[in-house]
């Protein structure tokens, strides 16, 4: 699976200020309901409120801190069809912080790289493994190093996609075993 897969260029923020991580969820809940919004048709759709996608990833991170350690988050949550109609396929944001915050992580490190993914409801079982996929890519601590040292939203773009085609031959061959 690719990491440029649910996500897409416009939804990915560099120089985030956020002072915790209540304040970080906020700010993924108001970027996807800013999407979704833009990519529906606002005159017969009801706008995506972003308090619901917030409220949907405040809740499982209660269940446990959703940190992959080394500075990374990977916060995600699924939305139900009543909460938000028009969501048919998962959608990412990825934010790369000004400055770390405590995200309670396992190795105690301040979270500055966030993954977020929100998936449709109804199609989770499709997407199980790809939170596991994910992550395992983003443990890989040369493209964090990438990350890290991108100065805007397009390097981080071109970083992700280079990483996905660095990819390509394994995925292939791990398709053909």
């Amino acid at each position: 699976m690719k990491l440029t897969e649910f996500l897409s260029p416009e939804n990915i923020y560099y120089g985030v200020d956020a002072s915790s991580k209540k304040r970080l969820l906020e700010l993924v809940g108001q970027y996807v309901a800013e999407y979704l919004n833009k990519e529906s048709d606002s005159s017969t759709e009801e706008n995506i409120c972003p308090i619901s996608c917030f409220s949907s990833l405040f809740k499982r991170e209660k269940l446990g801190s959703t940190s992959i350690n080394n500075g990374v988050a990977l916060p995600h949550s699924k939305l139900s069809v009543d909460e938000c109609p028009i969501f048919k396929k998962p959608i990412a944001v990825f934010l790369r912080l000004e400055k770390g915050v405590d995200y309670e992580a396992q190795d105690n490190r301040d979270v500055d790289l966030v993954y977020a993914v929100l998936y449709p409801e109804q199609c989770c079982d499709v997407y199980k493994d790809s939170l596991q996929i994910i992550a395992n890519r983003l443990s890989d601590k040369a493209l964090l190093k990438q990350l890290r040292s991108a100065e805007d939203s397009q390097t981080i773009w071109a970083i992700l996609q280079q990483s996905d085609e660095n990819m390509l031959p394994k995925l292939e061959f791990e398709s053909l075993s």
